[in-house]
């Protein structure tokens, strides 16, 4: 699955493998879409970002978005390096001069808290979360200028809550538009904002802050009752919008939206709502094609019985392709939701409405979408509801990392449902068509899980439910059902205590183009500035679909070229990271440094690996303090170099 990258997998991911091949290979790839959108941010650490490359609307400079970040840390808590998910809570809960906001700028409604107690649910590590306890409080009650203080609820525009085009913003508009408009008390925002309480009372409890908890539960606990009491609709059995934009032509306040959407069953991923099996009859209709259910068989953002339904209003400006709306197709960021709740639903609530089975034929579908038409593993945007095919493909498009998988594999169908205690809890979301399973290196409280499932044992030579910690039997059954293993003593201690989170510092990194320090340069006048900046951004990726990283002139086999990195100032440095791409990695290469007086001396080298492609090239020298570093290198005759990356620690 990794090639060359191999040695950044293997110690880090849980490994996944199943009888269902196309749960396996995406499973995978999602690994592989984590990887790439981690950028590194030099002394900010690491962050996800939701385009591979730089779009208009991000966090400048750091190319960060707020709206998918709860997906990206669902995703990233069961990474056994706990760096790539703490240092993006740091950024997000840490004041940014260069923004003059926190990283967790509320571009968009968030749920952000709650996936940062999820991920302490994981790893244990309340050092790390607490910390940001204030910064949470802060964030959260600067959400009171979308709170209504009459109706108890909060309110938005669907464009800030990541969904252009919906009911509420085109009918608003008169069915003329819908990119902006439509501001209504929405199912989504409320269970944020529930969650998020939630976690911050969760948080301070853990803390011994009983006030603030106390505080944070009577919030939550009144926002679970208004949006029951109000956003529920007999009628449609569905949690729907109302208005807050008041507009006596074509919309009133506090009216209810004339049609079901899938936001409404998205509540149910951050137990907003109560174990009532009134509620659960929304599930219903996520069962009929009448309803939400489509061709591609997974669930549209609305329904085909509303007048605009897939109704095309904004195009590319560039291209004149089609750009995103939320009036019909299938949007990964909201089947993410929709299959986290359902697994909740399946996992600890009394219904009878939908089945383990349907999760498991929805997360196959869910798992199809990932490939192109071509066969090819690239998720985008957003896909015709039909057919599955892909519906927004423009530049930015492709690898997007606007939604969770992994999660939904590992909390979902192989079923650890993280807990605060020193208990294991596992109760899969199978049915008779997976007939086993196993994931291993999964570290949980600080002790390494395994979980496996074979149903007649003619797969593994065992048959049922195993739980194993530490290499040892921690529970079993010959059936599928819920299995709870005590945790060994020494998990209280690497809980309370975990291992420090190792952080080296990379110094080359370059946020953007017009940063002034550090920059790079290279040997071939007149090349490309960005590809330039490319080189030095923080951003690893070797797919083709967007070219990423400094090509050098085309080779003689003889005549070397190079890459400098001016720091702007005498730094220490003592070993880089390089990612050549495939096919045009270097024969040769070595390493120099030069002081202001610009005499350029080759490093003495340690450690000097030989090159590879689509993977990291490792060099390690003895120390030096120096203003500038260069890396020399000589391409084959007839081909070029591509350095994707060249980190200098």
């Amino acid at each position: 699955y990794f090639g060359n990258d191999a040695p950044w997998y293997i110690p880090r991911i849980p490994l996944f493998q199943s009888s269902d091949a196309t749960l396996n290979d995406v499973y995978y790839y999602r690994w592989n879409i984590f990887r790439a959108h981690q950028r590194d941010l030099g002394s900010l650490g690491f962050i996800s970002t939701e385009f591979l490359d730089d779009v208009s609307w991000e966090l400048f400079p750091f190319a960060s978005l707020n709206d998918a970040t709860g997906f990206h840390l669902g995703e990233g808590r069961w990474l056994r390096d706990r760096r790539y998910s703490h240092d993006y809570i740091d950024f997000m809960y840490t004041y940014h001069d260069e923004s003059a906001t926190y990283g967790n700028d509320r571009h968009f409604s968030e749920a952000i808290a709650d996936a940062v107690w999820r991920t302490y649910l994981v790893d244990g590590d309340l050092a790390s979360i607490s910390q940001h306890h204030a910064a949470m409080e802060t964030i959260y009650d600067e959400w009171a200028d979308h709170y209504d203080d009459t109706k108890f609820l909060y309110w938005i525009e669907p464009l800030y809550d990541a969904t252009e085009y919906t009911i509420s913003s085109i009918d608003a508009s008169g069915g003329e538009d819908g990119f902006t408009g439509g501001e209504a008390f929405r199912p989504s925002i409320n269970s944020y904002m529930y969650a998020n309480a939630l976690a911050i009372a969760h948080i301070a409890s853990a803390t011994g802050d009983t006030a603030t908890a106390a505080t944070y539960e009577a919030r939550a606990a009144a926002i679970q009752g208004n949006f029951t009491a109000s956003l529920w609709n007999a009628t449609l059995e569905h949690f729907i919008d109302r208005y807050y934009q008041d507009d006596s032509t074509y919309v009133t306040y506090w009216d209810f939206i004339r049609g079901r959407e899938l936001v409404g069953l998205t509540p149910w991923n951050w137990d907003v709502v109560p174990n009532n099996e009134t509620y659960a009859a929304a599930w219903s209709h996520a069962l009929s094609t009448a309803d939400l259910l489509t061709g591609s068989g997974l669930l549209g953002t609305v329904e085909p019985s509303y007048e605009y339904y897939m109704r095309q209003y904004r195009y590319d400006a560039v291209t004149g392709l089609r750009e995103c709306q939320w009036n019909g197709p299938v949007w990964p960021f909201q089947t993410t939701s929709m299959l986290g709740g359902l697994s909740n639903l399946l996992d600890h609530y009394d219904q009878d409405v939908i089945t383990v089975s349907d999760y498991v034929g929805l997360l196959r579908a869910y798992a199809a979408l990932h490939y192109d038409d071509a066969g090819a593993l690239n998720i985008v945007e957003d896909y015709y509801p039909n057919n599955g095919s892909a519906l927004v493909w423009l530049a930015r498009s492709p690898h997007y990392f606007h939604s969770g998988f992994v999660d939904l594999i590992l909390s979902g169908l192989v079923g650890i449902r993280p807990r605060s205690d020193d208990v294991l809890e596992v109760n899969p979301l199978v049915d008779g068509s997976v007939a086993w399973f196993r994931v291993d290196n999964v570290l949980y409280h600080g002790h390494n899980v395994s979980v496996q499932w074979d149903a007649d044992g003619s797969h593994f030579g065992t048959a049922g439910l195993l739980l194993s910690v530490d290499g040892a039997q921690a529970n079993a059954s010959s059936t599928l059902q819920r299995l709870l293993a005590t945790l060994p003593a020494a998990a209280a201690a690497a809980a309370a205590d975990p291992p420090a989170i190792a952080r080296p510092l990379a110094k080359s990194v370059q946020l953007q183009d017009y940063s002034a320090y550090p920059y790079g340069n290279a040997s071939v006048v007149g090349a490309d500035a960005e590809q330039i900046h490319d080189a030095i951004d923080g951003r690893v990726w070797f797919w083709t679909e967007i070219v990423n990283g400094y090509d050098s002139a085309e080779g003689d086999g003889e005549t070397s070229q190079w890459y400098s990195v001016n720091f702007g100032a005498e730094t220490d440095i003592s070993r880089a990271e390089i990612a050549f791409y495939q096919g045009g990695e270097a024969g040769f290469y070595t390493s120099s440094s030069s002081s202001s007086d610009a005499s350029w001396v080759d490093v003495t080298t340690l450690v000097q690996e030989d090159a590879v492609a689509n993977g990291i090239t490792n060099v390690e020298w003895s120390s030096v303090t120096t203003e500038q570093v260069r890396l020399v290198f000589v391409p084959a005759s007839g081909t070029q170099v591509r350095l994707v990356e060249f980190k200098v620690f």
